[in-house]
């Protein structure tokens, strides 16, 4: 099976259920639009007659027929791509979050996949990164996403949602230990540790801190524990154009 299509959201997903009426709506539709006089003879067909009543030749249509007729039939083509369409605007969000979440380090786990833009990530809740560390021994982070100047379109569709407006970065961490998380501004560097004597446990849902500097991040670095630098990543929603793409190939 494709890659794309063995993940655990992918854009087939809610397709059978809606296949047949797409399917259906195509036999009739399609043909009326070529001609609608054509589907009035086949329908015209299966007309049962009065007993003892003559069989008639099939029912020419006038041009206010044919005319609504395709109208009609135009009508139900947009509502099965409209099916199609919404089929797929869902799944790209599932599929965008459950992206993100695994690009931070979340688990696989069917009670979270099923709905990942409400159970696998999510904003962080408690605790935005101030104040002073309190523990001895700090533990690292290991990445952040930029969002300034880049804004991340999965984070429209998850619970908490940060603000485009009010965040620079976000910390990912598992969902236990988001109010531990501190961040220290420098002049040289933005320091990010877990203040913990022992590391996060490992989960499958994700806390999203947004970071707002106190000004421009500019050429500072981003680290952590013993001036570690954070790797940066970028995940994201598929656009509609890759969406597309991965429909028709299963990639």
């Amino acid at each position: 099976m494709a890659p794309y299509l063995a993940a655990v959201r992918n854009y087939w997903s809610l397709l059978p259920a809606i296949a047949v009426c797409v399917v259906l709506i195509a036999i009739y539709a399609v043909p009326t639009l070529v001609n609608p006089q054509w589907t009035s003879n086949i329908l015209g067909m299966f007309k049962q007659q009065p007993d003892g009543a003559e069989a008639v030749g099939p029912v020419q249509l006038g041009p206010k027929q044919v005319y609504s007729r395709r109208m009609l039939a135009g009508a139900l083509v947009l509502g099965a791509l409209a099916l199609v369409g919404f089929n797929v605007s869902l799944n790209r969000e599932a599929n965008g979050c459950y992206i993100a979440a695994k690009a931070w380090g979340a688990s696989d786990d069917k009670s979270q996949t099923a709905d990942p833009c409400i159970n696998m990530i999510y904003g962080n809740f408690i605790g935005d990164g101030s104040g002073e560390v309190i523990e001895k021994v700090q533990q690292p982070v290991a990445a952040y996403q930029l969002v300034r100047g880049h804004k991340p379109k999965y984070l429209k569709w998850i619970q908490n949602s940060p603000s485009y407006d009010e965040t620079d970065f976000l910390v990912g961490i598992f969902g236990t230990c988001g109010s531990d998380v501190k961040v220290k501004q420098e002049d040289t560097r933005i320091t990010v540790v877990y203040d913990a004597k022992e590391p996060c446990p490992v989960g499958n849902d994700i806390s999203l801190l947004p970071i707002e500097l106190k000004k421009p991040l500019g050429d500072r670095e981003i680290v952590t524990v013993d001036g570690k630098p954070m790797k940066e990543i970028n995940p994201d929603m598929d656009s509609w154009w890759s969406v597309l793409g991965k429909l028709a190939t299963g990639g």
